[in-house]
């Protein structure tokens, strides 16, 4: 038997029709969707394989793995059309209003399956033994919040997609860190390769389409946790920009990279805001007591920011720029003024019900983000008692929240007024021939969440198997000699066992960087110059330029990047992804010449919102071999009509390219 010590790996070969790359929401929606479609098209002769390969274990894989207190997007009485127009109004006017809407069309079976599945949906009195489908009234904590008690949230859909989908199709804990094009066609995705993060083992895979779906990007940006709160993050620390990084190394056409999300949380502890803002109705305060947003809101006009508010409804990162302009003149620290909300909500409660209500205000972060309880105890703190200070995180890169960064996708076909370029090929299939995505990876229509992605995954599975059929007598060929593949993936370990030797402390080598070492340098980089908390979210092209420069010195020093163990490698390869993220997230701030996000990045040099000329997609490109991007509009296209009540800005068509 061959010897497969470490740096000798065991190289297994496989060939399916379908590649799930992912174990979140999004994965598991296709997951447990793809299977009755699988079986349709063995009905009509076409036998499809399918396989599922996750970084971690589904179980505790992706966003949700915590767990959390609230689906976000569920319909219920509402119409897809108005959530189309929350959508667009929050992420300042440019959305693919295609996939929002084909989302809003469809969530609600989601939400439904997880109840008949077990996730506890809270009810209003009187309906607390209906389902959703028997008419009970879900505990809304907004418009389109329903309130769960989802602390094995994740749990439950698993083991709902590993049912559907079986166990003996589901490889876990593989790190799939390289899309292969084909080799007679260069914008068609082919297979994939990564490797085992207990093993020795390297593994390729053959495709005719896959689904990746690996998350979005925390780490890139400097945290505001360091010392001894090193690692903690608003965003899993998992997601390394592994969907943007494979995606655009395989040719696909990326949008709106310059978005990112930068949540506003309590302070050290990342809890959850939104259930304290929309069921207990708190209000965040500045240290004059003062209700900021409400006195504040004609800061907005001067830079054109009032056209994306509807009155005081504004999006979050409008919200955001208000509390840091209240940093910035010095009427911080930000305070969520909990004592108030749990009073004022008590004078008609009875000594049970305020118990209650106790209850359910701890349970919002047991369920999703314990680590708020743990900061509460340590500071002496009792939120019903005392405020609790408010804070701007760092940022991330994210497609399903309130940020909209990903790929560029084809929509739906039967929806009227779509132009040609929003639909050219098979429903959530990137320009790359067989490549689809959803969740964070589908870009330009944010605010999906956990349902909206677990549904947006069942699309993509059903729109791969018609690919797939339509495909039957196509076979792919990898572009690349597979020994060349185990090579660059195990190009770190090389690295380390070369070197180990030239000095006897091990971390200190002229030869070799740690990636623990090449992940400070990136967050430095990034949040110096390309607007992270150390600037208050402020950048300029003088320092885009200097942040390109540094980013390009630090791509070369990435080929001498270490792995020590499996670990590192898994560390090593998190890392090369999250450069390319971090490239395409500058790129697009250097491209777009206005601040399109305020409160989530400023260009200081075009403070302005500029419709006439920005009011559009950033698209990129990325070329594997040069390592150059390039850059273009795509024009946006209203779907929806504004509202009544809904402005100017946010309704009107996008600019002329």
């Amino acid at each position: 038997m061959a010897d497969y010590g470490f740096g000798n790996p065991e190289v297994i070969e496989e060939e399916v029709d379908i590649l799930i790359i992912g174990g979140g929401m999004a994965a598991c929606g296709a997951a447990f969707e793809i299977m009755r479609w699988v079986e349709k098209a063995k009905e009509q002769g076409t036998d499809i394989k399918v396989k599922l390969v996750d970084k971690a274990a589904m179980d505790r894989s992706g966003a949700v793995a915590q767990g959390l207190s609230a689906i976000n997007t569920y319909m219920g009485e509402n119409d897809p059309a108005d959530y189309v127009r929350y959508v667009r109004g929050d992420l300042m006017g440019i959305v693919r209003e295609d996939l929002v809407y084909d989302i809003g069309r469809h969530v609600d079976d989601s939400v439904h399956n997880f109840e008949e599945w077990g996730l506890p949906v809270w009810k209003q009195p009187g309906d607390e033994g209906k389902k959703l489908t028997e008419g009970g009234k879900p505990v809304r904590s907004g418009r389109w919040q329903i309130m769960i008690n989802g602390e094995s949230y994740k749990w439950i859909v698993a083991e709902a997609a590993k049912k559907a989908l079986g166990i003996d199709n589901i490889q876990e804990r593989v790190f799939i860190v390289k899309l292969l094009n084909d080799k007679n066609d260069p914008g068609r995705v082919a297979g994939a390769a990564g490797f085992s993060v207990r093993e020795d083992k390297v593994y390729v895979y053959k495709f005719k389409a896959c689904l990746l779906v690996c998350g979005g990007v925390v780490n890139i940006f400097r945290p505001r946790s360091v010392g001894e709160g090193m690692g903690r993050a608003w965003y899993p620390v998992w997601n390394a920009g592994s969907t943007y990084a494979m995606a655009a190394e395989a040719g696909a056409e990326l949008t709106l990279m310059e978005n990112r999300f930068v949540p506003a949380r309590f302070k050290d502890g990342y809890g959850p805001v939104g259930a304290w803002f929309l069921l207990f109705k708190a209000k965040a305060m500045n240290a004059n007591g003062d209700d900021y947003q409400e006195q504040n809101y004609e800061d907005l006009k001067p830079y054109g920011y009032d056209a994306y508010a509807v009155g005081f409804k504004m999006g979050t990162c409008l919200r955001n720029h208000l509390m840091m302009k209240e940093m910035k003149e010095g009427r911080g620290p930000i305070f969520m003024d909990t004592p108030t909300a749990m009073a004022k909500l008590a004078e008609t409660m009875t000594p049970k019900e305020i118990k209650h209500l106790e209850a359910e205000a701890w349970e919002d972060f047991l369920d999703m983000t314990i680590g708020q309880c743990g900061v509460w105890a340590g500071e002496n703190i009792e939120p019903d008692k005392e405020m609790s200070e408010l804070m701007p995180t760092e940022p991330y890169l994210l497609g399903s929240h309130a940020g909209c960064a990903g790929m560029w996708c084809s929509g739906p076909e039967d929806l009227p007024g779509v132009p040609d370029h929003y639909h050219w090929g098979y429903n959530r299939m990137t320009t790359v021939k067989g490549l689809f995505t959803a969740g964070d990876g589908c870009g330009a229509s944010g605010h999906k969440f956990s349902s909206g992605s677990h549904v947006e995954g069942r699309i993509a599975a059903k729109s791969m198997v018609k690919f797939v059929m339509d495909n039957k007598d196509w076979t792919p060929e990898l572009d690349r000699p597979v020994e060349d593949i185990v090579e660059e993936i195990y190009k770190p370990v090389r690295v380390y066992l070369e070197h180990k030797d030239y000095t006897t402390a091990i971390d200190v080598n002229p030869n070799y960087i740690t990636p623990r070492m090449f992940q400070f340098r990136l967050q430095k980089i990034m949040d110096e110059y390309v607007g992270g908390v150390s600037t208050m979210y402020q950048t300029n092209a003088a320092m885009l330029k200097v942040a390109e420069r540094k980013l390009e010195m630090l791509r070369e020093d990435s080929f001498k990047m270490r792995a020590k163990d499996l670990h590192e490698l898994l560390r090593a390869w998190e890392n090369f992804h999250r450069l390319i993220a971090a490239f395409a997230h500058m790129k697009h701030i250097q491209f777009r010449e206005e601040s399109r996000y305020p409160g989530y990045y400023y260009r200081a040099d075009y403070m302005n919102i500029d419709d006439d000329n920005w009011k559009c997609f950033v698209n990129s490109t990325y070329d594997r071999h040069t390592g150059e991007w390039k850059l273009k509009k795509v024009p946006y296209v209203q779907l929806i009509k504004p509202a009544e009540d809904e402005p100017e800005g946010i309704g009107r068509p996008g600019c002329a390219v």
